[in-house]
């Protein structure tokens, strides 16, 4: 989709015209991944953050969240409960930090894969390309890094450089990704204060270009401790502030299947947390095909505090969960659920072995 034509669907307010992006993204979710939803674990390692994002809960100078790393044999757990669950993926997530040292992630990928068949998903943060190739040839199969906004003066604001180390592009990043054959997956906030609905089109049109395997995208959800939380007005946009409301993030969900119609793009915790009753079902139906619910053991999960008011979808009947796929007439997926765009990749190496040069 071309940048402008996102811009208006963004703008777009009509029920009538909406119900048509509605059910042309989910037509095209149909026809090029399928109506199996496709169920991943996530297991919140560690809260320990060295990071200083002006929105997120476990940013390191936040003195009131407890902090914690799980072990090895916790996280294993874990992993053994996913698959008895039917999962087919662990998605291993955790604040950026070098407390999780690469040795100890390399040795538990290794394990995971040797007591389980579970594709693993590393959601670490921005970390060193030898790392990362240290990762991949332990087994990893896929690397999440949001990108958070494509208005680099708006990042810049909100998602400050760390002290300790020199500033890595993310973009450049996804592109050591790319080259690595992970998997990868990319994203952003919906509704974050400062972004404008320009730069929402921006970010949609940014995910086509990378031709990502997977997007993730939910809506800003307050803080009490942060700086976002404690002063919104100090960050919202003088014109066009992207409203964090159910109906934009469906919306921007929509745009983002057209943009990327073979990718893997989930009905987020966010989206659930702000719609309790319905976030998954509208999710689903905007162009979702994967949900993760999260097995962090629950002596950790009230910790891992991104957000106030997570929604829990750990212990949930697995009959239940079921029955509201059906209802909405589709199905939990089975196996691994590869990106199909990454299946295609792989199939023909030689014509991407890298993302587009973009800065």
């Amino acid at each position: 989709m071309q940048r402008e034509e996102i811009l208006g669907w963004l703008r777009q307010d009509r029920p009538d015209a909406l119900e048509r992006l509605q059910k042309r993204a989910d037509r095209v979710r149909r026809e090029r991944v399928g109506d199996a939803v496709h169920l991943r674990a996530i297991v919140e390692i560690s809260n320990v953050c060295a990071r200083r994002c002006a929105y997120c809960g476990l940013r390191g100078p936040n003195s009131r969240l407890p902090r914690y790393c799980m072990t090895a044999a916790e996280v294993l757990a874990c992993a053994r409960r996913a698959r008895r669950c039917g999962l087919g993926t662990v998605v291993l997530q955790a604040g950026e930090s070098d407390a999780l040292c690469a040795d100890w992630i390399s040795d538990l990928i290794r394990r995971i894969k040797r007591e389980t068949d579970l594709a693993i998903t590393l959601s670490l943060g921005e970390r060193s390309p030898e790392e990362l190739a240290a990762w991949r040839r332990a087994g990893a199969d896929r690397y999440l890094l949001r990108f958070e906004t494509s208005n680099a003066e708006l990042l810049q604001r909100v998602h400050p450089p760390r002290p300790d180390r020199p500033e890595r592009s993310r973009l450049a990043l996804l592109g050591e990704l790319r080259s690595l054959g992970y998997e990868v997956g990319s994203g952003c906030m919906v509704g974050l204060p400062g972004q404008q609905l320009a730069d929402l089109a921006d970010d949609i049109a940014l995910f086509g270009e990378l031709d990502l395997d997977m997007v993730g995208l939910g809506p800003y959800l307050a803080h009490p401790d942060t700086p976002m939380g404690r002063n919104p007005a100090r960050y919202l946009a003088a014109s066009e502030q992207v409203p964090a409301s159910v109906e934009m993030c469906c919306k921007a969900l929509a745009l983002t299947r057209l943009a990327c119609p073979d990718a893997n793009i989930p009905a987020t915790t966010a989206l659930v947390t702000l719609a309790p009753e319905d976030g998954l079902e509208r999710g689903l139906r905007w162009g979702a095909n994967v949900f993760m619910p999260n097995l962090t053991p629950s002596e950790y999960r009230a910790s891992y505090r991104i957000y106030p008011g997570k929604a829990d979808c750990a212990d949930g009947d697995p009959d239940a969960l079921q029955r509201r796929l059906r209802r909405l007439g589709r199905t939990p997926g089975r196996g691994r659920g590869d990106s199909p765009n990454w299946l295609a990749r792989r199939a023909a190496p030689s014509a991407a072995n890298g993302l587009r040069p973009v800065a």
